[in-house]
Order: structure tokens, then sequence, then C-alpha cells
């Protein structure tokens, strides 16, 4: 399936894009984040496990656990916090 990634912030910048198009054979967030670690280089660095990396699908925060469907967006980012 092809999908929309998104990328903010200090995610964004070390990857050196905003967005691009994605085709995944994977059926999770969980699963789908493996697969970009697996690319290596920033992507490994940045989305290891070992960082922790707010996940949104469709515009909607939600656990690794959601299920992925053609089309869907999913966007990465690193935690905010504010004050």
């Amino acid at each position: 399936m092809n999908i929309t990634l998104r990328y903010f912030a200090s995610i964004r910048e070390a990857l050196g894009t905003g967005s691009e198009t994605w085709h995944t054979e994977t059926t999770n967030l969980a699963a789908l984040r493996d697969e970009l670690i697996a690319r290596g280089g920033a992507y490994a660095e940045r989305l290891s496990r070992e960082r922790p990396v707010r996940m949104a699908l469709n515009q909607d925060l939600c656990e690794e656990s959601a299920a992925l469907s053609e089309g869907a967006e999913v966007a990465l980012f690193p935690p905010v916090t504010g004050g």
C-alpha cells in the first residue's frame, strides 16, 4: 500500500525532508517504524526504539498498534513540551 509520511521538528531536520510517499506491506505503525529504522542512517538514528517518537495516523495521535490502510497519512515527531 502507498502512504504519506510526514516528518516534523528535529526528525525533519535530520532526514532533510518534510514528507515522502512510501510503499509498505506493514500492517501497523510499530512495524512501519521498524521498517523505517531498517533504512539505516538518519532514519535509524532519529527513529530508534531508544528515542521517544510520537506518531499520528490521519492527524490523530495514536499508539503504535494502530492499523495502516491505503492512502494513510503518518506523521512522526519528537515529543513536545510546553510551558
